[in-house]
């Protein structure tokens, strides 16, 4: 079959499409799927690269959000038959392994997998929205609902706004009731976060994120009229230089929603402000099985919307991954075999 594969730990040298990729072997408990759409995450460049204390049988195929349909049903198999359309909870809950890192992921024309990590798609939802759900989408809705706890009137920031996990926070905010601000790095990328429902957008780039926040919103204080200035929530998963001003620009009470460290997990800190001003610093550790439902619930909806930057055909994953590791992304990168 093709597939485009890791052969190696490394650059984008480390990559291979290949046309005579062995075919999936189906086993008992399992279902091999015809590939109708994968979605790159930031996740492949990690595996690709190679990732401290995790070791991989390679090659592997990766592609950690896999949707299609079910050609073929492996013995024990019960509920399922050929043609259900399925999207994959990427992590196998059973056991250990991720699609796309430990088994082969989405990134080829068919793809192996344990019947229990199968979920159905509504019949109203295609294939490229589902496969946008799993990863970014799951992730996003866990971080905003589940932990975070977003409620109407809040004034939210979101910082790498433009990204899979970004553009669904920007949503869920929305949907929620709060007042957004948006953070990207372009004027292009802010007109699509605006018609995406942001309140406010800004160009970090151009302008100072924290200087912003407190034109907008009033600098917090501790005690007084003013301690109501500032956000209620800001989501922060890239780390970095952007964790203590992220720290700055909440009032009394104040959350950091986190799910990553996308530019580094060891940035300076200055705990005084997460006494002072009683921060809660709320983290998220990806996504469960009913996240991926409940965003699959709202896409059929019509409340969540998949924004796809690009889709490209699996003779151009490379592409596809540079376009992902050099963060030229808006929304979700697809493939389709």
């Amino acid at each position: 079959m093709k597939a485009f594969y890791i052969k190696e730990h490394g650059g984008p040298e480390a990559c291979v499409y290949a046309t005579d990729f062995p075919d999936p072997v189906v086993k008992p408990g399992e279902v091999v799927l015809r590939v109708r759409a994968s979605t790159l995450n930031y996740h492949d460049i990690f595996t690709r690269r190679g990732m401290p204390g995790i070791t991989l049988n390679l090659p592997v195929v990766p592609g950690l959000d896999v949707a299609g349909e079910i050609v073929e049903v492996g013995a024990g198999v019960e509920g399922w038959t050929a043609g259900d359309r399925v999207v994959l909870d990427p992590i196998n809950r059973l056991g250990k392994g991720v699609i796309g890192e430990t088994t082969h992921g989405g990134l080829a024309e068919y793809c192996a997998a344990p019947a229990h990590q199968l979920i159905r798609i509504p019949d109203n939802v295609d294939f490229d929205t589902a496969s946008v759900m799993p990863t970014a989408y799951a992730t996003a809705l866990r971080m905003m609902y589940t932990n975070g706890q977003v409620r109407a009137g809040e004034k939210v920031g979101i910082l790498g706004a433009s990204g899979g996990v970004g553009v669904c926070c920007v949503q869920l905010a929305k949907l929620a009731g709060a007042d957004v601000v948006a953070f990207a790095s372009s004027d292009d990328k802010l007109a699509r976060l605006r018609d995406l429902g942001a309140d406010h957008v800004v160009n970090y780039q151009q302008k100072d994120f924290l200087e912003e926040i407190h034109d907008l919103y009033g600098k917090p204080s501790r005690r007084g009229p003013r301690a109501t200035n500032g956000l209620d929530v800001i989501v922060n998963y890239t780390g970095g230089d952007t964790w203590v001003k992220s720290l700055k620009t909440l009032r009394v009470g104040g959350r950091l929603l986190t799910c990553g460290a996308t530019a580094g997990f060891d940035p300076a800190e200055d705990i005084r402000y997460i006494w002072v001003f009683e921060l809660k610093i709320l983290g998220s550790n990806a996504y469960t099985r009913e996240d991926i439902v409940a965003c699959l619930d709202l896409a059929s909806q019509g409340k969540l919307k998949a924004l796809v930057d690009e889709v490209f055909p699996l003779e151009r994953a490379a592409e596809a991954f540079a376009r992902v590791e050099d963060r030229r992304v808006l929304g979700k990168v697809l493939v389709h075999p």
